[in-house]
């Protein structure tokens, strides 16, 4: 059993697209103690220098699950919403629940996959009521009525984003891109915290 770990390293002042730290409660597995299970777990090796995979790692077979649907919802855009919606809507679950780390992380996919910078700096400087164009509005509003709870997300949704132009494919997605962030988010503000770029 080990204790709380303490960090007197600085909060976020804000929401940003700047690298935002993030410090864990509890301590993760060093490296040198990860098993093959555990390397398995993690699904790329890659993930062995972040803390926060390392921590989740002592869960392996969990830690396997969640990455393996982290990865379908977020990478297999053959089908269904593109790339950068898919971030928009991990970034407005992220920014309306407060997990600045998250939020920060979606951002920057978002603006890199959809090349609009100036208006995901805005959602992350006003929050889910930013004025965004009416298809990520309706985009950004699904996520936040998921992340206040899932029986806010309704029939006017629905039809909101069938009115953009989305198909059903393209509203699951927006409905797994912010479900999954819901319980993200509540992993990462549990587990640890956010640290200032």
């Amino acid at each position: 059993m080990t204790g709380t770990l303490t960090d007197d390293r600085p909060h976020p002042e804000r929401f940003t697209r700047a690298e935002v730290g993030w410090t864990p409660h509890i301590a993760p597995l060093a490296e040198d103690e990860l098993t093959e299970r555990h390397l398995d777990g993690l699904v790329d090796a890659a993930r062995a220098k972040n803390e926060y995979f390392r921590l989740l790692a002592r869960d392996p077979e969990v830690l396997r699950a969640r990455t393996l649907v982290d990865k379908d919802v977020f990478y297999n855009t053959a089908e269904g919403l593109p790339r950068a919606d898919r971030e928009l809507s991990a970034t407005a679950a992220s920014r309306h629940n407060g997990c600045v780390f998250c939020a920060s992380v979606h951002a920057r996919f978002a603006a890199h996959f959809s090349k609009r910078a100036d208006d995901v700096d805005r959602l992350l400087d006003e929050g889910v009521t930013a004025d965004l164009g009416e298809r990520w509005e309706a985009v950004v509003s699904a996520s936040a009525a998921l992340t206040d709870t899932p029986s806010a997300f309704g029939e006017l949704d629905i039809a909101r984003l069938r009115e953009v132009g989305l198909d059903d494919l393209e509203i699951a997605d927006v409905v797994h891109g912010a479900a999954f962030f819901n319980w993200a988010n509540r992993l990462m503000l549990s587990l640890g915290r956010a640290v200032a770029p």
